[in-house]
């Protein structure tokens, strides 16, 4: 777990107005269970490693959701809210349109590129649930969905706003940013590949340009690197 993440989520409870202990308690089970699932996936939670981790009885935890099924979903809820809360709606301050745009993207990279030492819920969870149906997987589909349909949203706006082409496809658009976000998770997490970061802040600025309205808009500076080696090491918009 790295420490950045710890922090937020220690600030994240204690910025918490005064709740009821029983909801207290549940709180802080659930903001542990997700520091554990994204080191080890919503599959790898369970009532007695949250049991040791609180210093609580397995029935204590067990009490506040009834089952681990009920867990997960409690995880993959408070994850989203965390997601709207520092992605989506910080955001809402930028001008309508293509300003809009770049500020939900630019927060969503903020996030992503912590979430390289500590995990997404979002990506880690579609490979552990999505051939498997029921209502983790309706849960995650669901928060999920939700995002990218804000996503689809903004780009509309920005077309509506005159920033983007009129035939902008918003579907396209938003596919194509998302996968700009995939790529970097498994470039940057799993492969280890230098400057994904900046590729994936390059990859947005060449989608903006294609599909400006007003022709190609200043990009991010493209990164250096060999060319004979290549070293491995929530929500609605208004």
């Amino acid at each position: 777990m790295s420490a950045s993440s710890s922090a937020k989520r220690t600030t994240h409870l204690a910025s918490q107005p005064s709740l009821p202990k029983g909801q207290q308690t549940k709180a802080a089970i659930v903001d542990a269970a997700l520091g554990l699932a994204t080191q080890i996936g919503l599959e790898g939670l369970s009532i007695g490693a949250l049991a040791e981790v609180m210093q609580m009885s397995k029935s204590g935890v067990f009490a506040h959701f009834g089952s681990r099924e009920e867990l997960q979903i409690s995880v993959v809820r408070e994850y989203h809210k965390r997601f709207e809360d520092e992605v989506f709606y910080p955001a809402m301050s930028a001008a309508r349109g293509l300003p809009r745009l770049r500020a939900l993207f630019g927060n969503w990279m903020k996030r992503t590129s912590v979430e390289l030492d500590s995990g997404c819920i979002y990506i880690s969870g579609a490979v552990e649930f999505d051939d498997r149906p029921g209502p983790v997987r309706d849960a995650l589909a669901s928060s999920v969905n939700t995002w990218l349909a804000a996503m689809r949203r903004a780009v509309e706006i920005a077309t509506e706003e005159g920033h983007l082409r009129p035939d902008t496809d918003a579907s396209q658009m938003a596919f194509e940013i998302h996968a700009s976000i995939l790529a970097l998770h498994y470039e940057a997490r799993f492969l280890r590949t230098p400057q994904s970061v900046q590729r994936a802040l390059l990859a947005f600025e060449s989608i903006t340009d294609r599909y400006s309205a007003h022709g190609a808009a200043p990009a991010a500076s493209k990164p250096r690197t060999r060319t004979r080696t290549i070293p491995v090491g929530a929500t609605s918009v208004r």
